[in-house]
């Protein structure tokens, strides 16, 4: 059964949808970006189906000022409140005795820094969002990836010399290659790195290896910076550049990995 739930946090009303079973365990969907919790081609309400159809309980929430929920959108991280709201809110509903938070991009990133106050039990974070934008560019080390692909490949060479790369472009992401600088103290990739090395609850990191903000995130985690943090969690990638899991396979290996948590 799913039913729609009315709670409040910090004086506003947020909305979320329970997906019941009889399971102890459940699953904490957090949306990323600005994305309502249905997530983007519906792949986190067809995710908690298929977990809910396994026996584990689902809830996923709109953080406030994205879809039904009241008061204003300050981003994914101003969103502790939310997260403990929700994750109180669901054990309350169901009495599940352990929680395990999936999230995706900045909602993996939130769930790394908020866990801890909500009591959550267990992390599934999918595509970490490290990325300070800068421009409109992607980042660093997925330029480098993607050009590295490229130069492997002969067809790429034929195109370049028959004028069907853009030039302007290429030279933008050359430029930006030769900027780059290590990254700041105190940035994301560094608090990101912080809050994983001091997690008490067992990590899963899940990387689409084809997707920028995957890329980006293994390139800071092989870094010494999250040193502590690689003894902590472990680290599953999937051969794809879907950011959202958006193909069937993408999927069935989603919730496999997902329900294998649980």
């Amino acid at each position: 059964m799913r039913k729609l739930i009315e709670f409040p946090c910090a004086g506003e009303t947020l909305l979320g949808t329970l997906d019941e079973a009889p399971g102890a365990i459940g699953l904490l969907i957090v949306s990323g970006g600005n994305e309502i919790r249905i997530g983007a081609h519906r792949g986190m309400a067809l995710l908690a189906l298929r977990i809910a159809e396994a026996g584990h309980p689902v809830f996923r929430f709109d953080r406030r000022g994205i879809g039904d929920s009241s008061g204003d959108n300050r981003g994914y991280d101003s969103s502790a409140d939310d997260i403990a709201a929700a994750a109180a809110t669901f054990r309350a509903a169901t009495g599940v005795t352990r929680i395990v938070a999936y999230g995706n991009c900045d909602a993996a990133t939130a769930l790394a820094f908020f866990h801890a106050p909500a009591n959550i039990d267990a992390l599934v974070l999918a595509n970490p969002w490290v990325i300070e934008p800068t421009d409109d560019l992607p980042p660093v080390a997925a330029i480098r990836a993607r050009y590295a692909e490229r130069l492997r490949d002969p067809g790429e060479w034929l195109r370049l010399v028959r004028g069907g790369v853009n030039i302007r472009k290429l030279i933008s992401g050359l430029l930006k290659l030769s900027r780059s600088q290590p990254q700041r103290e105190g940035g994301l990739p560094a608090r990101l790195a912080d809050a994983l090395g001091q997690t008490q609850v067992p990590v899963t990191i899940l990387l689409a290896n084809g997707d920028n903000t995957a890329i980006a995130f293994a390139d800071a985690y092989a870094g010494p910076a999250f040193a502590a943090a690689r003894t902590k969690a472990s680290l599953v990638e999937l051969d794809s550049a879907s950011h959202s899991f958006a193909s069937q396979s993408d999927k069935d290996w989603l919730f496999k990995e997902v329900r294998a948590r649980l």
